[in-house]
């Protein structure tokens, strides 16, 4: 199974969510040794660059004698990493409907990172929310914890669309306070949540920045139509799965119009996390899984 394009309907087919995040993790392990990016090893994820001048005394000569390079063991306590997974369940994740598109595919990346912290002995906190913080995990590294969120995931994956409304900045003003100690948030949404008031999305961003946290923002879509709106120019009836209002239109009556709306709004919000030095990772489902690990692997190397 590719870890490049994993086609989203087998992880219904065969279920073990645990199994197939441990098949993608490692697979994607093995390209990075094989690639220019082999630095980014987690082979060496309990180790950080010896320093000229420190001791000697914690250098790992196994890993000096594969790599040439000197590196120092470091501790378990010294290391750990706080990282907190928010997971929008929200109706619009359900899109496309016949795969559930975004949803498998953000369930996949979010167990995929959960296996990958668990490797690197971080302790990881999943956090599922539509208008409002569904289920909250305590921040943990030990297997069973692990487990029962790879079980939380799998039962999202399985179940069926709700009719849930996205409050996304409402749930992100209580993370940020929620959260006590400096962690690494990372989101998986849509960020369909009232574009006409962004301003909102963006001030919730901006305290979780305020509070001292570090964000990986993945903006999960599917891209060749909810932003290029590549539909055959024939009649639709477009539902809304938030609200189950439907409307009847030809694509070509409204293309133009929607992808500037849409268009500015991921714009601003791009900006806006350039300003306050929030990673934001375009997560197109059609384009597999390496960036998501790739940016969270290049995020976890800056925090060390």
């Amino acid at each position: 199974m590719s870890n490049r394009q994993l086609d989203l309907a087998k992880v219904r087919e065969f279920g073990n969510l645990e199994f197939l995040a441990k098949q993608l993790v490692e697979g994607f392990i093995t390209g990075l040794h094989k690639s220019p990016f082999h630095g980014f090893s987690v082979e060496f994820a309990e180790h950080q660059l010896y320093n000229t001048g420190e001791s000697t005394r914690n250098i790992d000569w196994k890993v000096f004698a594969k790599t040439d390079r000197l590196f120092v063991k470091r501790y378990e306590e010294e290391t750990n990493l706080r990282c907190h997974i928010l997971l929008d369940t929200s109706s619009s994740m359900y899109y496309p409907e016949e795969s559930n598109g975004k949803i498998v595919f953000s369930v996949m990346a979010a167990a995929a990172l959960t296996y990958l912290l668990q490797r690197q002995k971080d302790a990881v906190s999943l956090c599922t929310f539509s208008s409002d913080i569904e289920v909250q995990t305590a921040v943990k590294s030990t297997p069973s914890h692990v487990h029962k969120i790879m079980l939380e995931l799998e039962n999202i994956s399985q179940s069926k669309r709700p009719l849930l409304k996205t409050s996304v900045a409402h749930v992100l003003h209580q993370i940020a306070e929620k959260i006590h100690k400096r962690s690494l948030v990372v989101i998986f949404s849509d960020m369909f949540d009232n574009l006409e008031d962004a301003d909102r999305i963006f001030s919730a961003l901006q305290h979780l920045r305020h509070n001292l946290h570090e964000v990986l923002l993945f903006h999960v879509t599917d891209r060749r139509t909810e932003e290029e709106f590549a539909f055959e120019n024939r009649p639709y009836e477009f539902v809304d799965l938030e609200t189950g209002e439907k409307v009847k239109v030809q694509p070509d009556q409204v293309r133009d119009a929607y992808r500037t709306f849409v268009g500015e709004f991921y714009q601003k919000l791009k900006l806006k996390c350039g300003q306050y030095k929030i990673d934001f990772i375009e997560a197109d489902i059609a384009k597999g899984f390496d960036p998501i690990l790739m940016a969270y692997l290049v995020k976890h190397s800056k925090m060390r």
